[in-house]
């Protein structure tokens, strides 16, 4: 299946838009996608900060590996791939980041459940 069926239609636009701009202007010209890469970085560090490590293993090894392979782009000047790869690592990182959130508020309202539910039962015990 093709990738860009995965994106969202203004994903896709933009990357294809991207594409036509560094076909149009020359693979040469494509300067170093370093702020981009920046802001990958400090996505993949929230998503850490956030508990991803332990709340959302998958997503966070998904946007480490293409972290991975966007270094490798830049390494080998291949600046196109590396930004593609670069905007993905943002995507994924900001979702393992917002699963780790998630799921952390789903574990603090369960013991927050369960301690109401015990003082229910020492409440109704007390009052027998």
């Amino acid at each position: 299946m093709n990738k860009f069926y995965r994106l969202r239609p203004y994903q896709m636009m933009r990357s294809i838009g991207i594409a036509v701009a560094f076909i149009v202007t020359g693979c040469a010209s494509i300067p170093a996608p370093t702020q981009q890469m920046a802001a990958s970085k400090a996505a993949l560090s929230d998503a850490v900060h956030a508990g991803g490590s332990e709340f959302a293993q998958h997503q966070l090894k998904i946007a480490m590996q293409k972290m991975n392979a966007a270094e490798q782009a830049m390494a080998d000047e291949d600046y196109l791939r590396a930004w593609q790869l670069a905007e993905q690592v943002q995507v994924d990182a900001q979702l393992a980041a917002l699963s780790a959130r998630s799921a952390k508020a789903q574990k603090t309202a369960y013991q927050l459940q369960e301690v109401n539910r015990v003082l229910q039962q020492e409440i109704e015990r007390n009052v027998q």
